[in-house]
C-alpha cells in the first residue's frame, strides 16, 4: 500500500512545488490515514522529502536550460559576454592611457 501511495504523491511535479513543512504535514497526515507505523511513517517522511528536492533541483535545471535557449534565441548579451566586453574596453583604455603619457 505504502508504494502505490508514493508512486501516485511522486507523479508529476507537485511533490517538488511543495515546502519541507508541507511535506511534512502530508506524510503525517497520509500515514496516521493509512495506519502506518511511526517508523514507517518516518520513513515515508523522508522518502517525500528526499524526492521533494530533487524534484526541485529537476525543475530549477529544465527553467534554467528553457531560460538559456531564450536568451539564446533572442540574441541577448549574457552577464559573461559583458564581463568580456569589459575586459576589452579596460585594455584598451589601459593601452590609450600609455599612448596618451608618451
Amino acid at each position: 500500500m505504502i508504494d502505490l501511495l508514493k508512486k501516485g504523491i511522486l507523479t508529476g511535479i507537485g511533490i517538488g512545488l511543495m515546502t519541507k513543512e508541507k511535506v511534512q504535514e502530508f506524510a503525517k497526515k497520509t500515514a496516521e490515514e493509512a495506519k502506518l507505523t511511526k517508523e514507517e511513517g518516518r520513513k515515508f517522511a523522508d522518502e517525500l522529502l528526499k524526492q521533494s528536492e530533487e524534484t526541485k533541483q529537476q525543475i530549477e535545471e529544465k527553467i534554467n536550460n528553457e531560460v538559456k535557449k531564450v536568451v539564446d534565441k533572442l540574441g541577448v548579451a549574457t552577464h559573461e559576454d559583458l564581463k568580456k566586453i569589459q575586459k576589452q574596453l579596460d585594455k584598451l583604455q589601459s593601452s590609450l592611457s600609455k599612448k596618451t603619457k608618451k
